[in-house]
């Protein structure tokens, strides 16, 4: 699957809302369920991929065993600064770095991992000999990718509700990408793969609204139909995500795959 230059761009908005609002609504589960995985194997280095606001990061900093050295990367300088602004349980090594040219010397490290980023590079068959590059012999590299959209449905929701306000051009940034690289026919490297369901909840259904849509470049993708209409559908996937869920907390189920590869 393609991705474009506005698939991979956060900016500093989108950044600050992916951390208030996303992390916590999706991405924390995970992060606990990838870092315990991790953390049971010894290494002495570990490099994240995709880092993000550092979710996984700070999992990973209070979880590897004393002196493991931990890298993380993003390419999006945006997302680096929200991450280095949170406190970590040991010193982290942030780079800004393209997972298509990592600046690392071959056989760097005992683990690579990447959680959620998997899908946005665009020549996986590239990222993942860059991957293996850096890996050490007999290194392990663990990623976990989204699970088809309509195992997510929180989503799901967001996706149909912002899709029927442009019915000649729906937005579909959520299928595309979080949710279109899912297949384990797809995902060709040989591999173990596990299918990992979670629970995510939102104190309302307007913070899950706000998270998926203006804390992802789902955002862009509505600007770019109405410069004006991000609010109009942020209300609608809040009112679709009440109709379904309820007014108060809401919780839906998440589904996601987490994929190992050892050298």
């Amino acid at each position: 699957m393609q991705t474009s230059g506005n698939d991979t761009r956060f900016g500093d908005a989108v950044a600050a809302f992916y951390q208030q609002h996303l992390v916590p609504l999706i991405f924390a589960p995970y992060a606990v369920d990838l870092a315990a995985r991790i953390a049971r194997v010894p290494t002495a280095s570990v490099l994240e991929l995709a880092a993000g606001t550092g979710v996984l990061t700070r999992e990973l900093a209070a979880r590897l065993a004393p002196g493991t050295h931990l890298v993380a990367t993003d390419l999006n300088e945006s997302m680096l600064a929200v991450a280095q602004a949170q406190e970590t349980a040991r010193k982290v090594d942030w780079r800004q770095a393209d997972a298509m040219a990592l600046p690392f010397a071959d056989a760097s490290f005992d683990a690579v991992v990447c959680q959620f980023g998997v899908m946005f590079f665009p020549d996986k068959v590239h990222a993942f000999a860059e991957m293996r590059r850096v890996l050490r012999p007999g290194g392990t590299l663990w990623f976990s990718v989204w699970d088809r959209i309509e195992a997510n449905e929180f989503a799901q929701v967001v996706s149909e509700t912002v899709g029927a306000m442009f019915p000649d051009d729906p937005p579909r940034f959520l299928e595309r990408l979080p949710h279109g690289y899912c297949s384990t026919e797809v995902i060709a490297e040989p591999a173990a793969f596990e299918t990992v369901t979670a629970v995510s909840r939102a104190a309302t259904p307007g913070i899950a609204a706000l998270a998926y849509c203006q804390g992802t470049p789902l955002r862009g993708e509505i600007e770019a139909r109405d410069p004006q209409g991000l609010q109009t559908a942020t209300a609608a996937a809040a009112e679709a995500i009440a109709a379904r869920f309820g007014t108060g907390a809401v919780e839906g189920r998440i589904r996601a795959v987490v994929v190992r590869v050892t050298g």
